[in-house]
């Protein structure tokens, strides 16, 4: 059962279409949107999640979902990292105390309890991204939408945020992701998602889609990406 249904959903910018006329399923638990620079991966999550309206067409929730996002670029409060993760709860509504303690628990996830007290913005980019995660995992998220979440990572910061990404989709939550990085592609991946061009290319089971893509524009993606 599709969680989401995507129905001829285009978003223009001028005479420019980057989304044009898209039309998806969305049932797989982990989705990766893949597709070469300028596609419109980016500009399709952000229509999922609600930040873009589109021009036309529709996005249907059988049964609504509890959204958060996270960017390739945190977005950090000037605060202590524990405060960054407890304001989405605050916002809720939470007592304090609550949010303080569920807050410690969410860190505590993310490998970063030593560095609650640190003020986030001075942390590494692999901390900062934790923090992000921690902040959205801490709301218990029925989707987690993540854009590039690794994208300027290093390699043992990048296995430490797939980890997370991995225990968060255990928990039960569905993951829509974009990537550049080709092996996180198949390592997170139930599905991918080929966009280019504005529209959807394929949708293909991962291994189906790095083994025999169906599209002409996936196959010569593939042979420019992995040598």
């Amino acid at each position: 059962m599709n969680w989401l249904a995507i129905d001829h959903l285009s978003l223009a910018r001028g005479d420019i279409r980057i989304i044009n006329d898209i039309s998806l399923g969305l049932s797989a638990r982990r989705t990766v949107v893949l597709g070469p620079n300028g596609a419109g991966k980016s500009t399709l999550l952000r229509l999922v999640h609600g930040l873009l309206r589109p021009s036309s067409g529709t996005l249907d929730w059988p049964q609504p979902l509890s959204q958060a996002m996270v960017f390739q670029k945190p977005v950090l409060l000037r605060a202590t990292a524990l405060d960054n993760v407890a304001y989405g709860l605050k916002l809720k509504g939470l007592r304090l105390a609550d949010c303080v303690r569920q807050a410690r628990e969410a860190l505590a996830r993310v490998d970063l309890m030593h560095l609650a007290e640190r003020p986030a913005r001075l942390l590494s980019g692999g901390e900062q991204q934790r923090v992000a995660l921690a902040r959205a995992w801490a709301l218990a998220p029925q989707l987690l939408i993540l854009d590039e979440p690794t994208a300027s990572l290093d390699p043992a910061s990048t296995r430490e945020v797939e980890r997370i990404i991995n225990d968060i989709a255990a928990s039960g939550a569905h993951i829509l992701m974009t990537t550049h990085n080709l092996g996180q592609a198949r390592r997170l991946a139930e599905e991918i998602v080929f966009v280019a061009g504005g529209r959807i290319a394929e949708q293909t089971p991962v291994a189906e889609f790095f083994n025999l893509p169906r599209s002409v524009v996936a196959q010569h993606f593939l042979e420019e990406e992995i040598p």
